[in-house]
């Protein structure tokens, strides 16, 4: 019985996040769709940025303003398919940027130290989805997906905000690192958790996924051998459109737009070598100025897709359960391995585990699959969003920089070199490899960290 309160209190709705049925207050007599996408638009690139003097991320900014715009009857909001469309932009290009910033060289430097980071994870995760499903008398697989969302740090936001926290180029690293090949699993937890409703589904995923998989390297290697000559500065457009499609491809698979969209970067990053076009600097920002834009209208649709029903007494406390429970419990993962793995302190180690905080991006879309999908009660979906805005807010007051966004514009900040830094401070005090990295590969050679997100200053 307890299982029904739970996956089925949100009144079965399967396309809950992507039509929101509510009561609607009428817009301004006389005012046109134009003027209101103007008065969206100063909204989401306005107001988020005065905001940021306080620490409040832009990406919480846009989500809260899509939630007051769902509360409020969305009087302002056009109508139309163009608000979703932009926000599928956003998601895309948020993870096919995270795809592209994947380093082999430097998840075999750290090889050692990220396998027993994932060992540790993998066993939390195991015992996070027991304790769900034992606690809310749910199936596996909803709390598998409850621990993921729990439990998996959101790598976009993570990488643009590390050069406005403060952290040093070791620091950098294993944050990047651990990070990267965090998602890398979550990805591959996810995709199995939601195809394994049967043997037979599973299996036609899997080889739609390898499939596409096997496809894109050739694909990318053919348009830049045969298209790319002919059409000079068609990269940006290709890699980007081919991302959406990926991106459509596997939502079409149960997957949501993530997988796609990673995948694509993620194949440009290891063809770096043979088609280094395709994973260039210039072409790099240009897709995260790309997200820059569009990222925005993904947070504030998502916040949109709330209801006042989603934060009733008991989802407040199970949000401040969470927040109270889990967050110290990351932090303490994070902490104890790195004082056994390179003997640190707590206290040396303590950036890199409030970096890694963060579920923003990754907890949203859970949010949505598991009331999509799983007709997860308001409760279950209130406590989850009040979680990952608590835990997205703390490193921008624990660290002594300003978080950035995953959209903050991404003005390259000068490294005193004639270069850009993102992701590695160059010219940071006690920088050079990690302890117990093995070789890592300098800066200067992996060509990812001549670009730089804006810091966000006073």
């Amino acid at each position: 019985m307890r299982a029904r309160r739970v996956l089925r209190g949100g009144a079965r709705m399967r396309h809950s996040f992507a039509v929101v049925r509510g009561p609607r207050i009428a817009p301004p007599a006389g005012m046109p769709d134009d003027l209101r996408y103007v008065v969206l638009l100063f909204a989401l690139f306005v107001v988020p940025r005065v905001l940021q003097r306080y620490r409040l991320p832009a990406a919480i900014t846009a989500f809260l303003l899509g939630a007051a715009a769902a509360f409020s009857g969305r009087a302002l909001i056009p109508e139309g398919p163009t608000l979703p469309l932009l926000a599928t932009f956003g998601i895309s290009a948020m993870f096919l940027v995270a795809g592209l910033e994947v380093n082999v060289a430097e998840l075999r430097a750290g090889a050692r130290v990220i396998g027993e980071h994932l060992a540790i994870r993998a066993v939390v995760l195991l015992v996070a989805g027991a304790v769900v499903s034992a606690t809310l008398d749910v199936g596996a697989r909803p709390a598998a997906l409850v621990a993921l969302a729990l439990f998996t740090p959101s790598t976009g936001f993570i990488l643009d905000s590390l050069p406005a926290l403060g952290v040093g180029r070791e620091e950098q690293f294993w944050i990047r690192a651990k990070a990267i090949a965090t998602e890398l699993v979550a990805l591959a937890v996810l995709f199995v958790t939601l195809q394994s409703t049967s043997v037979a589904r599973l299996t036609l995923a899997t080889a739609a996924l390898v499939a596409m998989v096997t496809v894109l390297p050739p694909l990318l290697r053919i348009f830049a051998a045969r298209i790319a000559p002919l059409a000079p500065r068609s990269e940006f457009s290709f890699l980007l459109m081919l991302a959406v499609v990926a991106a459509y491809l596997t939502k079409q698979l149960g997957v949501y737009y993530l997988v796609g969209a990673f995948l694509v970067g993620a194949s440009a990053q290891f063809l770096r070598e043979r088609v280094p076009a395709l994973s260039s600097e210039r072409l790099v920002h240009a897709v995260e100025a790309f997200a820059s834009v569009f990222a925005p209208f993904y947070f504030f649709n998502a916040g949109m897709h709330l209801r006042a029903a989603d934060f009733s007494r008991t989802a407040v406390l199970a949000g401040l359960v969470l927040l109270v429970v889990c967050v110290p419990l990351r932090l303490a993962l994070v902490l104890g391995h790195r004082a056994l793995a390179f003997r640190q302190p707590w206290r040396t180690g303590l950036p890199v585990a409030v970096a890694l905080t963060p579920t923003l991006v990754f907890t949203l879309v859970l949010a949505e699959i598991l009331r999509d999908r799983f007709a997860a009660a308001p409760w279950l979906v209130g406590a989850l969003i009040i979680y990952t805005v608590g835990n997205t807010l703390l490193p921008g007051f624990v660290l002594r920089g300003r978080a950035a966004t995953e959209f903050d514009a991404l003005t390259p900040a000068d490294d005193g070199r004639g270069g850009h830094t993102r992701g590695r401070g160059a010219g940071d005090e006690g920088a050079g490899p990690p302890p117990d990295a093995g070789t890592v590969v300098p800066p200067a050679a992996t060509g990812r960290d001549r670009r730089g997100a804006r810091m966000v200053h006073d």
